[in-house]
């Protein structure tokens, strides 16, 4: 019998001891050897944070090596546990660990191979990163050493920076310079964090030190400007691809049983369909087959400057009556009540001309602060039927909803968060939605379609551009040519993807992820298996694994200790219209 949240919810509200399983345990087998994994993770997570955060040079070769030892010494500890006494919870968690602890170590040997590509570039990291070293061991040191230290550190910048003057083959790549910034503005803060140590408290570490130090820093700084020049001028779009295999191992860390060009493919598919709708729609409103004159027409219906806030109440309301009347998934009631709202910043915007969410949603729309070309801009990409599906995106059903379950249940796997289900799960609710007809005429429908294309969009370009087939600048073209954005917040998107701390497969994991559970929805709840309310109450109790985990959860799959994906989750494109 399987249960739905809702049983675990009574009177106030309050959550009640009620645990959802779509298996029972074996109440034979000791708790301890059903599931050791919840504990193993807790003290993995907090020994990593404390390595971290005292292991933190990434150009000291004994950093690296310890961090190495660390992984290899969980992966001895889990291959001590015996595989066929755990749980099928336990069993999943037993793989979702061995493989974080394998795609870490091929993180580190993967930084490390970039490092050295610009050793050239940052031949005076070594003997920096010398002087944090001695700060961490606590290793004393004459002050008129240090000085000595110091001086011969400014000269080995200076060398190192001089090529930067010249013109020729001596020039560093944009992309190569980028990476270099990183690396230095890292060195940079070290080197300020390790002078505090000591200024002030040492009268013969500042009488030696003072100007050294200063030279030095100055050095630096200088250095950050000449490669700051090789990158133009600050809005320059410039990222790093991670090439093939990189790509590669990130797929497979995710437990996606396809190769980047078959994800191209099915992305091209989904492309393919949406264009059929759009212009469908584009003819109910009178624009025949041309789905760009009605997108234009869509970006005119916003609201005035100042109505936002009241419109995105509005559309979030909406989206819980129409959840809530057709009984397709449990609220709890504390979720319910407790999101909110803020206005996002126009700094925040050139990165994410959209919005954001969770608990909080952030609205993206103009600022007085905006240039007026800019201001136009903002209000048509955030009109009113580009927010009817945003705004169920970022709350409920979607981000609000999952994180604020994810808080609650299994919370020891947010080790293993995924953006294939993260993202997943909101683009799925976008495109269950749309079944199910939660729009009011064509323009919702050009609005919905607007995100879905994107989404196909993503996969194309990100995977295209880590692949090296697409530069920056024609991921901006893509996006405005085939998706209709504006060429703003297109450049916005694009600078998000590729410079904005997200994972490579981030941006193609919203449209994969939810294409994952469509079909997962197919194989349960179109056979009969699971209600719909049982199947999305379910899944939120997984927390934040790869969906493939969750699929052999629900259908009580035997478990290896040897088991490789192979789920190949896409059959066809969506119904042909």
């Amino acid at each position: 019998m399987r249960l739905t949240l809702s049983m675990a919810y009574a009177g106030a509200g309050l959550l009640l001891g009620c645990t959802l399983l779509t298996q029972a345990e074996d109440p034979a087998t000791p708790v301890a050897l059903q599931n050791p994994f919840p504990q193993l993770i807790h003290e993995y997570q907090e020994d990593h944070g404390n390595l971290q955060r005292y292991y933190r040079f990434p150009f000291s070769g004994l950093d690296q090596e310890r961090l190495t030892q660390f992984h290899q010494n969980y992966q001895a500890r889990i291959g001590e546990i015996p595989f066929e006494s755990l749980s099928q919870d336990g069993r999943i968690d037993f793989l979702l660990m061995r493989n974080h602890l394998d795609y870490q170590l091929k993180l580190i040997d993967y930084r490390n191979r970039r490092l050295k590509m610009v050793t050239r570039w940052i031949g005076f990291a070594e003997e920096m990163t010398q002087l944090f070293l001695d700060r961490r061991s606590s290793t004393s040191k004459e002050a008129s050493l240090i000085a000595t230290d110091l001086t011969k550190l400014l000269a080995s910048i200076k060398e190192t920076a001089a090529p930067l003057t010249k013109s020729g083959d001596d020039q560093l790549s944009a992309v190569h310079a980028q990476r270099v910034i990183t690396i230095v503005s890292h060195l940079k803060r070290e080197l300020d964090a390790w002078y505090r140590f000591y200024h002030g408290y040492d009268p013969t570490f500042n009488w030696w030190n003072q100007k050294p130090y200063q030279a030095v820093a100055t050095a630096l700084d200088n250095y950050l400007d000449s490669l700051k020049n090789i990158l133009g001028d600050n809005d320059a779009l410039v990222g790093d691809p991670i090439g093939r295999r990189a790509l590669t191992n990130a797929l497979w860390n995710e437990f996606i049983a396809y190769s980047p060009e078959e994800l191209l493919d099915i992305a091209e598919k989904e492309y393919a369909w949406c264009v059929k709708e759009w212009k469908r729609a584009a003819s109910e409103l009178g624009f025949e087959d041309d789905w760009k004159a009605a997108l234009n027409h869509i970006k005119t219906l916003h609201v005035p400057p100042g109505d936002q806030p009241a419109m995105i109440k509005e559309l979030a309301d909406e989206a819980v009556d129409f959840l809530e009347t057709r009984d397709l998934v449990t609220i709890p009631p504390v979720c319910k009540e407790t999101w909110r709202m803020e206005m996002m910043t126009a700094e925040r915007q050139k990165v994410n001309p959209y919005f954001t969410g969770g608990e909080v949603i952030s609205v993206s729309f103009p600022t007085n602060e905006m240039e007026h070309e800019d201001k136009l801009m903002s209000l048509r990409g955030n009109n009113r039927h580009f927010c009817k599906a945003t705004v169920h995106h970022e709350l409920i059903p979607g981000h609000h909803l999952q994180i604020y379950m994810q808080e609650r249940h299994r919370a020891y796997r947010k080790l293993f968060r995924t953006p294939f289900l993260v993202e997943g799960w909101a683009l799925y609710w976008e495109m269950l939605l749309w079944e199910k007809e939660f729009y009011d005429g064509p323009e919702d429908r050009v609005g919905m379609l607007f995100w879905r294309t994107h989404r196909c969009a993503r996969i194309i370009f990100s995977l295209k551009f880590h692949l090296e087939q697409m530069t920056a600048e024609e991921c901006v073209d893509y996006l405005v040519e085939n998706v209709g954005h504006e060429r703003r917040n297109a450049t916005a998107e694009v600078r998000r993807s590729i410079q904005g701390g997200y994972e490579p497969l981030y941006q193609a994991a919203y449209m994969l992820g939810g294409l994952q559970f469509r079909a997962l929805r197919q194989e349960f709840v179109d056979s009969g298996e699971m209600t719909e309310k049982e199947f999305h109450d379910n899944i939120l109790l997984e927390n934040s694994i790869p969906i493939d985990m969750i699929r052999a959860k629900f259908n009580g799959q035997e478990m290896t200790n040897g088991y490789a994906s192979t789920w190949k989750f896409y059959s066809a494109p969506a119904t042909e219209p």
